[in-house]
């Protein structure tokens, strides 16, 4: 429930992005216009027409996610600066919104998704899996309730 989430978070936290929203297949011709997609392709990740939701996971279990307009620095780091505590251990992966936490006085850690590597060598505790995990149990829920509108989704999010 959101009263369980913490005001601030700390010692080991995760932080990732995620989308949030159905396949191009899935949608019908009139959404599809009306989104400017048809005859498109349709993309992953950065740059889709999905809404992003920026999620910060504590390792003792509770999660924090928000609706967010963007996924750059100047929407993320303002909500990390406010959600985690200084020196907090941050783990992410090397996405370029999350340059500069270590000048602002955290501890980052990071793993390099595009080169395949998902956790640490040197230490196995640097990692975002459970964010993962979260973002499969998440969309599985989502999936499963079907048709939830871009402006009901936070209701879902709390």
């Amino acid at each position: 429930m959101a009263k369980d989430i913490p005001d601030v978070f700390d010692g080991i936290v995760e932080v990732d992005e995620t989308y949030l929203g159905g396949q191009k297949k899935n949608k019908r011709r009139k959404q599809l216009i009306k989104k400017g997609l048809k005859g498109k392709e349709s993309k992953r990740g950065f740059g889709t027409t999905k809404q992003p939701v920026f999620v910060i996971l504590a390792r003792s279990g509770k999660v924090f996610a928000k609706l967010v307009p963007d996924v750059e620095a100047k929407d993320l780091i303002p909500i990390i600066e406010k959600k985690v505590k200084k020196d907090t251990i941050i783990c992410y992966n090397t996405w370029r919104a999350y340059t500069g936490l270590a000048t602002r006085g955290y501890v980052h850690r990071t793993v390099k998704h595009n080169e395949k590597e998902y956790v640490d060598k040197k230490n196995k505790n640097n990692h975002i899996n459970g964010l993962e995990g979260f973002f499969g149990y998440l969309k599985r829920q989502l999936a499963d309730r079907g048709d939830i509108r871009k402006q009901r989704l936070s209701f879902y999010l709390a």
